[in-house]
């Protein structure tokens, strides 16, 4: 059981407490929407959806926002979104995964480079750095769920393959294609969860300096900051005495 990367839990504190709350909130509309065209509106019968809808609400995303994302979907509302893919290797040569939903490929392809450019890195091609990662559901749970013990036990028996803990909360990781089953039998032993998500899970990180930290977090900030970035993952660890110091 290893000790989740501390840039997550940086990541995973600064969203909650992320003033900037507007910006989130389209982007998780963004999902619904995208998830609700592609399949069922209604999210007992879309699994994709039911899990925006649960990470919406985990950001107390206001309930009218996440009705009104469906009913453009049901109305054939919005503009149609293409899923990109975007690779690429950050300072230190740290391998970094950028999801985006876009309606202008030729402009999102182009801020991208920028921001990888810019930082002294290099966008790749798809499937450069990709290989390194597991594409994995992620359930997380708050360290108030109970001991590690008690959250691996019922993690086993909901068919989740691995459990990483640590004072910060628990990270239970599953097949891609269990997320929605595994989900489902974890809240009915555990409660509801905080997050639930399809995830790139590094294979291995890489410790970094302060150094090298700090323009990491500058790049990803700038990239996150982007409207049709969805999600960012890279494959780095910030050790306890650097990130006390970000």
């Amino acid at each position: 059981m290893a000790g989740h990367s501390k840039w997550a839990n940086i990541q995973h504190r600064k969203g909650r407490q992320d003033a900037a709350r507007s910006k989130l909130f389209s982007k998780l509309a963004k999902e619904i929407t995208v998830a609700a065209k592609m399949g069922d509106p209604d999210p007992d019968k879309n699994p994709r959806l039911r899990l925006a809808v649960k990470a919406a609400k985990a950001v107390s995303c206001p309930k009218d926002v996440i009705d009104r994302a469906i009913k453009k979907s049901i109305a054939g509302e919005g503009d149609d979104y293409a899923e990109i893919r975007y690779e690429g290797y950050g300072p230190n040569g740290i391998a970094i995964i950028v999801e985006t939903m876009t309606d202008n490929v030729n402009r999102t392809a182009s801020n991208v480079r920028s921001y990888f450019a810019k930082s002294g890195g290099n966008l790749g091609t798809t499937g450069s750095v990709s290989f390194m990662f597991d594409r994995v559901g992620e359930i997380m749970y708050p360290a108030s769920a109970g001991d590690a013990e008690t959250v691996m036990m019922a993690a086993i028996e909901a068919g989740a393959e691995d459990v990483e803990s640590d004072d910060d909360g628990h990270w239970i990781y599953c097949a891609d294609t269990d997320l929605s089953a595994v989900s489902d039998a974890l809240e009915a032993a555990l409660g509801e969860s905080e997050e639930a998500k399809l995830v790139w899970r590094p294979q291995t990180r890489t410790e970094v300096d302060l150094e090298t930290a700090t323009k990491l977090m500058k790049l990803i900030d700038a990239i996150e900051e982007d409207d049709d970035v969805q999600t960012v993952t890279a494959n780095f660890d910030i050790p306890a005495d650097v990130a006390a110091q970000l």
